[in-house]
């Protein structure tokens, strides 16, 4: 189950709590609007009412549509057993560091840094050196939010808060924790990808 399938059940779920309470009182009072209207009574049960000539409404078929019900408690439970599942399917980048492969989420890494022939995993606590490539490193990650801003650094999107232009035509990038670095101009057509929406910055990261 993929995280946004997991988000959609969640919707549904809090849905299921929040429309049958708020039509749990409706009305059954005459409506001035023609055509069919459904309603619901305190009973929970569903009702079709048809509009007649006089432009009222009577109450025509019968049949009953349960709607479903879902007390807070429940509705808690099923969104805590969600967010196991979407911490338990969060991806993760497996690393040998000190004789041992550490597992890392990899919403925690803020940046990976080129250092000769390694590169530095950094977290907002100690980094960790791998035996890898930026460029392999950079390829890897890319489908996961990660973007390229100069030919030794790669950031994680979601940890980026500011962006300043410089006088150069670089950038100026600050990540969650204070961190900063320079988007070279060679990469900052990636800046693009920092946001799903830019409203009256056109002219930016171009």
């Amino acid at each position: 189950m993929s995280a946004r399938e997991i988000q959609d059940h969640k919707t549904i779920a809090r849905e299921m709590f929040v429309q049958p309470a708020a039509h749990a009182t409706a009305d059954v009072s005459a409506s001035p609007l023609r055509g069919t209207t459904i309603y619901a009574n305190e009973s929970g049960q569903s009702y079709t009412r048809e509009s007649t000539a006089d432009g009222f409404c009577e109450a025509a078929d019968t049949s009953l549509l349960r709607v479903n019900r879902v007390d807070a408690t429940n509705l808690m439970r099923v969104l805590r057993q969600l967010d196991v599942i979407v911490k338990r399917q969060a991806p993760r980048i497996a690393f040998k560091a000190k004789g041992s492969v550490l597992l890392l989420d990899l919403a925690d890494i803020l940046a990976v840094q080129a250092e000769g022939n390694y590169v530095s995993l950094r977290p907002r606590t100690n980094p960790y050196l791998v035996h890898e490539s930026l460029s392999s490193m950079a390829e890897k990650l890319k489908p996961y939010g990660f973007i390229r801003i100069h030919r030794s650094v790669v950031v994680n999107i979601s940890a980026v808060e500011e962006i300043q232009p410089l006088p150069t035509g670089e950038y100026r990038l600050r990540l969650k924790g204070g961190t900063e670095y320079v988007v070279t101009r060679t990469y900052k057509h990636n800046l693009r990808n920092l946001a799903q929406l830019w409203v009256g910055l056109e002219g930016l990261c171009c």
